[in-house]
């Protein structure tokens, strides 16, 4: 067997000239998100990235940043080495000529560059086209080919087929080193190589080596479909996926930019139309009908004709042909990652179960790539800049933050411009939210193409962006997306237990996905531990469904409508078997999901931790006992979620006939209507509670707008609401229902921020706020989703000032702690009375709430 050979990369030739006298410097650099734009004030820090300095006795070079300090070595010696092989030249044209030399030259020849391997691959090519290198490869794998040629006609970066006409050009003024072919729009070099330099890199053995690709045809009715190429080290790769592309030789062909990853080899293959006998052809000189929608959009570039895609291609570290199969999942893959909700989906290799949430809430209960991050990436893929993000404090506070973000266009035109009105405590906390505010609209205005672009917080600017790539993008979102669940049938298994999840509680279910057709099924999807929050809807809707009526060790069974064929094929099943399937019926999507265990949210653990009974069951005790002394038969609770409060309400005896809840969550009220529909069908656990309770109705609208429904209750429940408004929105729910809903009686609590240092020493905290502890800081709030935390003063500041506009009376109290012993109550509450009658005008039928659920007792 043949020893391996030595790989003579540029830092080898170097080490063999100067030896010790060459001295390599590598620089560490981080790279921020903010691609240095204007007005951008807050940066994020990425990945770790390289740059080295090589010094040499006479001179010194810096190499371009690379992401392995190898790679950065070996541009600097590259460097180094065209400077020692070329004249010093300033003139672009005269630059691109002197590159030309250097590439035809034996020291590049024998580099590891990723073109010096198609120069000894074209070695092999047969008869006539032997030693011949396509111009159009020398732009992708050179960047100092493509840069030059962009500086001398600029117009390149969007017509990048005229770069031949440049290149050969330039190798015109190289008439005794490179031969240049017209015919077939490729280079070669004149003198052969020297036996020495071809003894270097020759073969060790041959193979025969073969990779699967994709076919994407230009019409849309066709789908795509698999085909394998001959990579035998005996030949040349290209001009086999030039036989597949049904033209004569590879100078035929014209490749994309990597697509994916930055560093991949993944690119698309196409016909050149201007040197290929393409038909359909426009006076205009467009190819009419024969542009490849597809394979443009997953490039970024307009491709006319088939083309193919297939990772195939020669690296810096090797002298071998790097390549990997393409298969239809890998292709669908690729366009699930530009869309918002895809690029989620795939971060959390959970592509039939996860969805992008519509809110960000705490790092430690986020699971998946984090907004910021998804909005970068879907800039990328679209080739937009980086988003823009700005911050500020708020007039009211210092310690509160806004933050807007902005996407520009190419031509750094203003295309999308959120605003949102909401503050957060933390900066990074506020740039998530409107990240995950602009993704969410993203989603939204993609899949339903009659969409308004503009609401309150996002400005869209349609003029600036092009109208293909807003149709392709629409395309492909209803192409990958079309069906996200909904109301499901299913069964649950295995023996109950005391653990049951709650919203806002961190949930971990393992889970698996069948497509099934008949008798047939086939595992498309696995997961053994799958962690998501309860509520969040970060999962689509019939999973958080059937995992909220479970407990920890039962399962749940549900079968949903089939998703379109295309992210069906992004699944992990056997694509013939999936395919087979497919083709030959109706198939659906069949789940089982199995509940692991439950974190509750920190504030519940925080609680639980500290008082007994827990500050939830604290409060609705103190609700009790108004409603028994006031012998209230009217209650309505504004802002009720899930309906903890009205179910924890009917365990106790009370005088209650008529519950009404309202909330701005229709998932919510889906699941307090469950519950509520549970107990009181069924009967309570209190008999006499139970015959009491006349009618429950749970409405959909905001606590702020009056409907007239509610009008004149006896009591009126408002606990642990307001804090999830913004200040602006709690004194607003204020003024409304005192002004205008007239309650009786209206209990309002509220978490006391002076009691935070408390509960917060009462559980271990996570890593994220180990990180952010720091005693010169204020407190943090108890929940990532509260907008604002009062002191005693200002709680009562607010609602003293409520009481005397609108004629009621008002008292303090709380729960939890101790009264008259600082710091005062863990949760803090005032009751508002009534001290006039009921004015007139109840009657009005103001209803601008939906009914959700509106139950009534048989009895009546």
């Amino acid at each position: 067997m043949a020893a391996k050979k030595e790989v003579i990369n540029p830092k080898a030739i170097i080490h063999q000239r100067f030896g010790d006298k060459a001295h390599y410097n590598i620089e560490e650099i981080q790279e921020f998100s903010s691609n240095g734009c204007p007005g951008l004030s807050i940066t994020q820090k990425g990945p770790c990235l390289y740059r080295c300095c090589l010094q040499l006795p006479d001179f010194s070079v810096v190499s371009e940043v690379f992401k392995r300090k190898k790679d950065a070595m070996q541009s600097a010696a590259e460097k180094a080495l065209e400077k020692l092989t070329d004249p010093p030249v300033e003139n672009p044209s005269d630059q691109l000529v002197s590159r030309l030399s250097y590439l035809f030259s034996n020291e590049f020849y024998a580099t590891c560059h990723p073109l010096s391997g198609h120069f000894r691959a074209a070695l092999h090519r047969e008869g006539d086209l032997k030693g011949f290198v396509p111009i159009s490869l020398m732009p992708i794998y050179d960047s100092k080919i493509s840069n030059l040629c962009k500086s001398i006609k600029p117009e390149v970066e969007l017509k990048p087929f005229e770069v031949t006409s440049l290149i050969m050009e330039a190798s015109g003024r190289l008439p005794d080193s490179v031969f240049g072919s017209k015919e077939h729009s490729s280079l070669k070099r004149v003198t052969p190589y020297p036996p020495e330099v071809l003894q270097s890199v020759e073969i060790s053995c041959e193979e025969e080596t073969y990779v699967k690709a994709i076919r994407v045809p230009y019409l849309v009715n066709k789908s795509v479909d698999s085909l394998t190429i001959d990579v035998s080290s005996n030949k040349y790769y290209m001009d086999a996926i030039a036989k597949e592309l049904g033209v004569s030789d590879a100078s035929r062909i014209m490749l994309s930019r990597g697509i994916g990853k930055a560093s991949s080899e993944t690119r698309l293959y196409f016909c050149d139309p201007k040197s290929c006998e393409l038909d359909l052809v426009k006076e205009d000189g467009q190819r009419e009908g024969l542009l490849n929608t597809r394979a443009s959009y997953l490039c970024g570039q307009d491709i006319y004709g088939d083309a193919i895609l297939a990772t195939i291609g020669y690296l810096w570290k090797s002298y071998d042909l790097f390549h990997e199969d393409v298969s239809s999942r890998t292709y669908y893959r690729l366009l699930l990652n530009k869309i918002p909700t895809g690029i989620y989906k795939l971060s959390r290799e959970a592509i039939f179960a996860a969805k992008l949430p519509l809110n960000f809430g705490t790092r430690s209960n986020w699971r998946g790539m984090f907004p910021r991050d998804i909005l970068s990436t879907f800039c990328r893929q679209h080739h937009l800049p980086e988003p823009v993000f700005t911050s500020k404090t708020t007039s009211k506070s210092e310690e509160s933050f806004k933050s807007e973000v902005k996407i520009f266009s190419k031509d750094r035109n203003l295309i999308l411009h959120c605003h949102p009105s909401e503050s957060y405590k933390k900066q990074s906390d506020a740039i998530q939210n409107s990240s995950i505010k602009l993704l969410s609209w993203l989603n939204d205005y993609f899949m339903k193409v009659n969409t308004n672009g503009n609401n309150g917080d996002i400005v869209f600017y349609p003029d600036h962006i092009s109208n293909d790539l807003l149709t392709q993008i629409k395309e492909s979102c209803e192409q990958m997306l079309g069906f996200d669940g909904g109301n499901c049938e299913y069964r649950i298994e295995g023996e109950e237990s005391e653990i049951t999840p709650t919203t806002g509680c961190l949930v971990c279910v393992g889970y698996c996905v069948w497509l099934v057709n008949g008798e047939e099924r086939e595992v498309i999807e696995k997961n053994e531990e799958f962690e998501f929050e309860l509520g969040s809807e970060a999962v689509i809707p019939d999973l958080e469904t059937v995992t909220g009526q479970m407990s920890v060790g039962q399962s749940g069974h549900f079968t949903t409508k089939l998703t379109s064929r295309e992210l069906t094929f992004v699944g992990n099943g056997d694509p013939e078997r999936v395919s087979g399937l497919l083709a030959s019926g109706e198939c659906a999507l069949e789940y089982c999901v199995t509940l692991l265990r439950v974190t509750e949210p920190l504030e519940d653990r925080m609680e639980k931790a500290l008082f007994s009974p827990s500050l939830s069951k604290q409060r609705v005790l103190y609700a009790v006992q108004h409603i028994r002394e006031s012998c209230a038969t009217f209650l309505v609770d504004f802002g009720c979620g899930s309906g903890s409060l009205l179910d924890s309400l009917l365990d106790y005896p009370t005088s209650l006939e008529r519950i009404v809840g309202v909330d701005i969550s229709i998932k919510a009220l889906a699941r307090a209507a469950k519950t509520l529909h549970s107990k009181l069908s069924n009967g309570c656990i209190v008999p006499v509670q139970s015959s009491r309770i006349k009618s429950a109705l749970l409405l959909d609208g905001s606590i702020t707008t009056f409907d007239s429904r509610v009008y004149g209750c006896d009591i009126g429940t408002c606990l642990e609401v307001i804090e999830h408004m913004s200040e602006d929105q709690a004194t607003t729910f204020g003024h409304v229902v005192l002004s205008s809903f007239f309650p009786k009686i209206l209990i309002v609590s509220t978490p006391n921020y002076e009691y935070n240092p408390i509960l917060q020493k009462s559980t271990p905290q996570s890593q994220e706020e180990e990180e952010d502890k720091n005693p010169t800081k204020p407190c943090k709030f108890r929940n990532f989703d509260h907008k604002f935390e009062w002191t005693r003063d200002q709680f009562q500041v607010w609602a003293s000032e409520l009481a005397k506009k609108h004629n009621y009376s008002v008292e303090y109290s709380g729960v939890g702690g101790v009264e008259g012993v600082e710091p005062g109550f863990a949760s803090q509450i005032a009751v508002f009375r009534r001290v006039r009658d009921l004015p007139e005008g109840g009657e009005m039928k103001d209803v601008p709430y939906n009914v959700v659920w509106d139950w009534k007792s048989s009895n009546e």
